[in-house]
């Protein structure tokens, strides 16, 4: 068998030839076609292949987590498989493992999903997606992973983490008027829409129950690359790199505001309450789990980020794509927050409380 290569070259390790060479055989796809199709060389070094081997494709990952993670991910795959949900299961190695190790490094291989990823233009789509996630959550609750694998888990305390990213906006604005160049005075003019919007979040999460927040197994990348229409028009759920245990609103905020701050659907509030309304057709929502996903929805994420980031590395970084990243940040401001008020209205009305 031929050596393999310098371990120290991961791009040379990770070429589509020596996946071939060294990791295909494990599976007896030695004469296959192999295309890479994702490389990502940080420190969560990521690379994904197609394989097509006898007019059947397959996708290649390299994983970027240990083995007791992976077995984490494999448990739960295999769990919403049992469950009834269209996910591509790990396939076995010829000596019936579920993974290859190459070089310290661990790859899977799991049939390719042949589709269309969801369209967030296609309100069918949204709404179907919707409706898949409350079932992935129905099906979790009682998750148990295999012996051997970590149990990965994040129940973040909404009202602490709020808080930290609202100082933080405060220190940024400190950091601007001291500065006082291009990038402070885009944030200096769009603060006060965005330091209402964190002020609200702040406000809302410190009065929300946890032990009325619902947890199961969580995506946590429940965006439309990860969710796929086959030909005949059947949901796939792919990459579960990131599950979790967790509340299951964190799913439910992350798929929304990835939906919501498109230029497309700019913060469209009958879009959410739409899927929402599908979500909970399977899974209903109570009140404490409304104020969270309000609260996530109402943070001002990116102009939060941007900021952190700018002020933090301010003496090396690109200040002129800093200053066109936070104006296209700050464009959407009034949708957002036409959007935090009419979703708080409707959650007030729904349950007869006051929020503020």
């Amino acid at each position: 068998m031929a050596v393999a290569p310098n371990p120290h070259n991961s791009s040379d390790l990770l070429s589509e030839e020596n996946v071939k060479r060294y990791v295909l055989p494990h599976y007896g796809l030695e004469n296959s076609e192999v295309i890479q199709i994702k490389f990502k060389d940080t420190d969560k070094q990521r690379a994904v292949y197609r394989v097509d081997h006898n007019n059947h494709m397959y996708c290649l990952k390299k994983v970027y987590f240990p083995l007791e993670e992976l077995l984490f991910v494999y448990s739960v795959i295999e769990w919403l498989y049992r469950k009834g949900l269209n996910v591509p299961r790990i396939l076995p190695t010829k000596s019936r493992s579920r993974y290859v190790e190459y070089e310290t490094m661990l790859f899977i291989l799991t049939p390719w999903v042949e589709g269309t990823k969801c369209s967030y233009d296609n309100i069918s789509n949204i709404l179907d997606s919707s409706s898949n996630l409350a079932k992935l959550h129905n099906s979790t609750e009682s998750f148990v992973p295999i012996s051997g694998s970590v149990k990965r888990e994040s129940y973040e305390d909404l009202s602490l983490s709020l808080n930290k990213h609202f100082e933080q906006l405060l220190l940024c604005s400190n950091m601007a008027f001291r500065y006082g160049d291009k990038f402070s005075k885009v944030f200096l003019d769009n603060f006060e829409a965005n330091i209402e919007l964190a002020e609200v979040s702040a406000r809302i999460a410190s009065t929300i129950n946890h032990s009325n927040l619902r947890r199961s197994l969580c995506h946590l990348d429940y965006v439309n690359k990860n969710i796929i229409f086959d030909n005949e028009n059947k949901l796939w759920l792919i990459d579960f790199d990131k599950c979790k245990l967790d509340f299951c609103i964190h799913d439910i905020s992350y798929f929304l505001r990835r939906l919501l701050k498109r230029d497309n659907t700019k913060w469209d509030l009958e879009i959410a309450l739409s899927a929402l309304k599908l979500y909970e057709e399977k899974r209903p929502l109570n009140l404490d789990e409304y104020k969270a996903i309000l609260v996530y929805l109402a943070f001002p994420q990116k102009y939060w980020k941007i900021s952190r980031d700018y002020y933090n590395n301010i003496n090396k970084c690109n200040k002129n794509s800093f200053v066109t990243l936070l104006k296209k940040a700050c464009e959407k401001n009034e949708f957002h927050t036409s959007f935090v008020n009419g979703f708080k209205n409707y959650i007030e009305e729904r349950f007869h409380v006051t929020l503020l």
